[in-house]
């Protein structure tokens, strides 16, 4: 019985792994054996990502229409509009002027939107989708992923006066990252259809990019801009310290001002925080070195203290809204200390502390 038993389970794995064999070629594209694209094919099939065109047919040299690239890029990036609330259920319709609302790739298209792609408002879904505007659509959602470094380097493309001008640098990164690929003349043929097999492999190798490639930590844009941080004291009478933070900042935009003083048995610790530049304004590119000024008693001894939030230049007064240094000291100051101005009054170092040299 044993030995029958052990041909039983024998015969019963042989015919299991024939079975898992013929399935497996079941599903493999019968056309693809021979395309470049043929193992990025094969692994998006694996995940569920392509489908074919019919029985065993990938037809890797047929194009996409706009509705089916979006919907691609939507559905391998894996991009969703779960964290967003809406008053009213978003409708394709709102969005994009040629998209039905009942079309199978609408709900893409409001994904798509939600998510930054940038595809113009009345693009047709049926006209067939171009290398450039595939490769554009892909890098904007990739970058959804997250915030990756490039080579600071520039492809030269032979055809690259064809290329959209907005569409360039997207182009540029993908060819960097080795997504996208030129022809071997050294054209990346941007008006031509893109075809299910190119866009399979721009599609593997972003996947496997985002996958392979950690994306830079998001930076604090406050502490970021402010370096070397120092504070200095001296004496201005025999009650009164002055007391200078100076730090570097990347360009003549920014500024630096006191934000608060902490009284801690002997020591009087500054808080200080960044100016931001105002935004509509245009400033020198050039690293500049900023100070702000506050006065404390000579009882105490001046430390530095930590970097709080940054406030605005832009502020609401009487004459509307103008670009002015937000008041110097917003944290409360312990009463019991005050601070003494060189004229005597207490309070701030006045207007002008922590209004930025160069200002």
């Amino acid at each position: 019985m044993n030995g029958i038993k052990r041909r039983t389970v024998l015969m019963l794995l042989v015919i299991a792994s024939l079975v898992f064999s013929l399935a497996g070629s079941a599903y493999a594209f019968s056309d693809t054996q021979k395309d470049k694209e043929k193992a990025a094919i094969e692994n998006l099939q694996k995940q569920g990502i392509l489908s074919g065109t019919g029985k065993d047919k990938f037809s890797p040299q047929g194009t996409l229409t706009v509705g089916n690239a979006v919907a691609l890029i939507v559905k391998a990036m894996d991009l969703n509009i779960d964290g967003l609330r809406f008053i009213k259920e978003p409708k394709a319709s709102d969005s994009f002027t040629k998209v039905k609302d009942d079309a199978w790739y609408a709900p893409s298209f409001i994904i798509a939107f939600y998510n930054g792609l940038d595809i113009p408002q009345d693009i047709d879904p049926n006209a067939k989708a171009t290398r450039e505007q595939f490769a554009y659509w892909l890098y904007n959602a990739l970058a959804k992923k997250g915030e990756y470094a490039w080579v600071k380097m520039y492809v030269t493309i032979r055809d690259e006066n064809q290329i959209n001008a907005g569409y360039m640098d997207a182009i540029q990164k993908l060819l960097i990252g080795k997504i996208a690929t030129l022809d071997a003349k050294g054209n990346f043929r941007p008006e031509q259809a893109v075809t299910r097999s190119e866009a399979a492999g721009m599609l593997y190798r972003a996947l496997e990019f985002v996958k392979n490639t950690p994306p830079i930590e998001p930076a604090n844009p406050e502490t970021s801009v402010l370096s070397d941080v120092k504070l200095t004291s001296e004496k201005v009478s025999d009650d009164l310290l002055k007391v200078t933070v100076s730090a570097t900042v990347p360009h003549l935009g920014y500024g630096l001002e006191i934000a608060g003083i902490a009284f801690h048995g002997s020591e009087a610790v500054v808080s200080y925080r960044p100016i931001l530049p105002d935004p509509s304004a245009m400033y020198g590119q050039m690293v500049n070195t900023v100070k702000a000024v506050t006065y404390v008693s000579s009882m105490y001894t001046p430390k530095l203290g930590d970097q709080v939030p940054a406030e605005s230049r832009k502020q609401e007064t009487g004459n509307g809204t103008q670009t002015v240094p937000v008041d110097n000291v917003t944290s409360p100051v312990n009463t019991k200390h005050p601070i003494r101005n060189p004229d005597g009054s207490s309070g701030s170092s006045g207007g002008s502390a922590g209004v930025p040299s160069g200002y």
